[in-house]
């Protein structure tokens, strides 16, 4: 390795260390041993430290280990440049860094310095998750930590553009020269936040480790693995060169005391840290190469790119897939620009929501009906036909045709409008069927986006999506007010007819199950088995769509299961399932119940809506969502809860769930006497929760004569203590407090 980043590397972990020493003896002065630290909303205490030491850090008194291990791994500081022909000495160094790192923007909590805008500062649990659904689908081929700032704003906003573009997420720390690539993206008022894949950390390069322990929390979330000693600190970082898809992209130089520019030791120091992940570095400036592999796939430093090449380089050096979509409209598209929002100042045109009518359809029609390419639109356009910042009605009808098209893969195709039609910049949309809410930028209309855009995006997409089934493609668009009522009627017709096509279907009512295996990339040892009455637990994939999604893709994540022959009707076991869960998890689960959370539950990857836990006090149920941040009468939080449940491991008593199972018939249905239904055992959850699925939960309450159940079941309102929520119980006279136990 060079002496030049060996000798930084290491220097800049001795500052490190230091920092964070005179930070938590400042602590302890200020607020002694027993002061609580922590993270927001994490089950993972210091997310870093636990998986690289397996220290569970909840006191200013707990930091005295991770601390004294940091300096023990500390090589000697040089005096000279020192040459090393091994990563070792600076690796250590990083890893001492990292830890130095996050117990300094852990004493910044504590010492009440919050990040301020536009820093989001730490990653809590739930949004790790919900970013994970991405990483597991494919969605997000892996994550760019920027490092610095761009020599100017326009090329910082190129840089993050095409980031962007490539569906890569992107993590922003540091600063060159007390400027931050945030700061510039900011001043440019380009949107950030994990929605549109620009997650700006903290202005300090401490703050890149919030990108590490993100990392290492989608080794123990996704990839079911433990903290603990140098081994289970070994099999993290390996997850994560093998898995977790990153890189750094080192940016500017820094003006030294002398006046010349240079790489601070800090930053050689958190490069380093990052090398041990397998993170390789690129950087735009002349720094030391470190061609030869070994930690890293690849190369591990890679200086001196020009900055419209260094996105390139890095999906090279770290070999990312990239499926970047080409479609040809006048704005940026890809899956980074899914979440942005378009603000009422900022909108030139805005469709559906409380403005005015919209829906969307896709339907299905002979091969002799459908003209390829068709773009139809009936009413006015954007020019003549709305002011800037006005409202316009809007029918999008998609008709497609395909000789291996059936009706049954309807909803596949139309559910995924909304991430086609978001994956344009400058276009925002929510909602789907007769409730869609769409915008247009004041930018994006100036660019030359029009209506006819819209049907430009779907066709394109729906063509490359779904080639195997869909030949061709025509779009129809309606912006006048007289002619959306009658096709909008006809429309809401279809979505019941839809409905209840799912819900009049039963497990016993079909002899093939599917399974959906998009999580294994990140839980190897779990698998979804998706029932009619039971949909996948992230509340995407119902049967049908497993269904339709294995015979639009046989070779893809949803393959038939047979069920074989009945080993347990009441708990839900079939040997045909049980040998296709040993075969494709290697023999490490045996069996599961599809109808108890007692008895060989199914297990979870992390990309769960809810989790339902057993209350053993009221002898009963709680469920929360994972938008619920705050404790739970088991003593827990969601985020602590989740970091038990997945993985890919059975946790009797727990169990992930997507919401719509909540109301299904067989709702853990064997963990109930006879002459009860699941839903009796529930005893709590948000309010939130309860007012989403309130009409569904009465209808189904309803239809099994328990309607006085819905006023029983607790909220936070009544409590978040056990004791709390038992003393409602018994004031409601709950069910669930006679059954037999649980457990």
């Amino acid at each position: 390795m060079s002496k030049i980043i060996a000798s930084a590397a290491i220097r800049g972990a001795h500052k490190y260390v230091s920092r964070a020493k005179n930070m938590w003896e400042d602590s302890k002065e200020d607020f002694g041993l027993e002061e609580e630290v922590g993270f927001p909303n994490t089950g993972y205490y210091l997310p870093l430290i636990l998986s690289l030491t397996g220290e569970e850090v909840e006191t200013v008194g707990d930091i005295e280990d991770p601390l004294t291990r940091a300096e023990q791994l500390l090589p000697e500081e040089p005096g000279d440049e020192m040459w090393t022909p091994y990563l070792g000495k600076a690796l250590d160094a990083g890893i001492s860094t990292l830890i130095a790192q996050e117990i300094i923007e852990v004493l910044k909590l504590v010492n009440g310095e919050g990040p301020e805008e536009p820093w989001l500062g730490f990653t809590d649990d739930s949004t790790l998750r919900t970013q994970g659904i991405k990483l597991v689908d494919g969605r997000m081929p892996g994550f760019a930590a920027c490092v610095g700032a761009a020599p100017t704003n326009e090329e910082a906003v190129k840089l993050a553009r095409e980031l962007q573009s490539k569906n890569i997420l992107v993590f922003m720390a540091s600063s060159t020269n007390g400027r931050s690539m945030a700061e510039q993206l900011a001043d440019e008022g380009v949107e950030m936040g994990w929605d549109t894949f620009l997650v700006p950390y903290g202005e300090s390069t401490s703050a890149i480790v919030h990108a590490l322990n993100f990392a290492c929390r989608a080794a123990l979330t996704f990839g079911g693995k433990q903290p603990g000693g140098l081994e289970e600190a070994r099999d993290i970082l390996l997850y994560n060169k093998e898995t977790v898809d990153a890189f750094v992209l080192a940016m500017g130089r820094d003006e030294g005391v002398d006046g010349d520019q240079v790489i601070t030791d800090e930053k050689y120091a958190a490069a380093a840290g990052a090398l041990n992940f397998g993170f390789p570095i690129i950087s735009d400036v002349d720094i030391p190469e470190i061609l030869p592999r070994g930690i890293c796939k690849y190369e591990h430093v890679v200086p001196s790119i020009p900055e419209d090449k260094l996105v390139n380089k890095a999906v090279e050096v770290r070999d990312l897939e990239i499926d970047v979509s080409e479609v040809d409209i006048p704005v940026p598209f890809g899956a980074g620009f899914e979440g942005e929002s378009v603000r009422k100042e900022d909108m030139y045109v805005e469709f559906g929501g409380k403005s005015s009518t919209a829906f969307e359809l896709l339907r299905n029609r002979p091969m002799d009906e459908v003209e390829d390419e068709k773009i139809e639109v009936i009413g006015p356009g954007l020019e003549e036909g709305v002011e800037e910042g006005g409202a316009l009605p809007l029918g999008i009808v998609a008709e497609v045709a395909g000789r291996e098209f059936k009706e049954d893969f309807e909803t596949i195709v139309e559910r995924r409008f909304h991430e086609f039609i978001s994956w344009a910049s400058g276009i925002f949309h929510m909602g789907q069927r007769a409730i869609p809410w769409i915008r247009i930028s004041k930018e994006s209309y100036e660019k030359g986006f029009r209506l006819e855009d819209f049907a430009t995006i779907l066709i394109s997409k729906i063509k490359e999506d779904f080639s195997s089934v869909i030949n061709k493609v025509q779009v129809t668009l309606i912006t006048d007010e007289g002619e959306i009522q009658e096709p909008l009627e006809r429309a809401k017709e279809i979505y019941h007819q839809r409905d209840e096509r799912i819900l009049g279907m039963k497990d016993s009512d079909v002899e093939t199950f599917y399974s959906c295996t998009l999580c294994q990339t990140y839980a190897p040892d779990h698998v979804c088995i998706v029932t009619p009455q039971r949909l996948g637990l992230c509340g995407a994939y119902t049967w049908l769509d497993c269904k339709a999604g294995h015979e639009m893709d046989p070779q893809g994540p949803n393959q038939p299961v047979e069920k074989g022959e009945t080993l347990d009707e009441k708990y839900g076991q079939w040997k045909g399932v049980n040998e296709y869960l040993a075969r494709e998890t290697d023999g490490n689960l045996e069996k599961f119940s599809a109808y108890s959370m007692i008895k060989d539950p199914m297990t979870s990857c992390g990309c769960f809506e809810c989790i339902a836990a057993v209350l053993p006090q009221a002898n009963g149920v709680m469920i929360v969502s994972r938008e619920y941040p705050d404790m739970t009468p088991v003593g827990m939080t969601f985020s602590t809860m989740a970091g038990q449940v997945g993985g890919g491991v059975q946790t009797p008593g727990f169990i992930g769930i997507g919401k719509m199972y909540i109301t299904s018939e067989k709702f853990i249905s064997a963990d109930v006497p006879d002459d009860h239904v699941g839903l009796e055992r529930v005893v709590w959850m948000p309010t939130e929760l309860k007012e989403e699925i309130e009409d569904r939960l009465k209808d189904r309450l309803e239809e099994v004569g328990k309607t006085k159940l819905f006023d029983r079941i607790a909220t936070e309102e009544e409590g978040v203590e056990a004791e709390e929520v038992v003393q409602y119980l018994e004031e409601v006279d709950h069910p669930a407090l006679e059954m037999e136990p649980m457990m």
